[in-house]
């Protein structure tokens, strides 16, 4: 179910969606850093930035995910 809303918030839901771009954006750059042997101070404090940027995005898809499923649990529960 969690799946499904992730999904369907992608579709309907900008900001979600433009997190989820930035965050996949910031993996993809993690993921050049990590594969190299020798990183400068400039790269390991861009790795520092880029580790928390990725969060602090995550918590805000997280959220969004939480106000979506509290509303559909509130829906929910007033139809029954």
């Amino acid at each position: 179910m969690a799946e499904d809303l992730k999904h369907r918030l992608l579709e309907t839901d900008e900001e979600f969606r433009e997190l989820a771009v930035k965050h996949h954006a910031l993996d993809d750059r993690l993921h050049l850093l990590e594969a190299k042997h020798y990183l400068s101070e400039e790269e390991q404090a861009e790795e520092v930035s880029l580790k928390k940027r990725k969060l602090h995005i995550k918590d805000r898809m997280e959220s969004i995910l939480r106000q979506h499923n509290s509303g559909a649990t509130t829906s929910h529960s007033l139809s029954a």
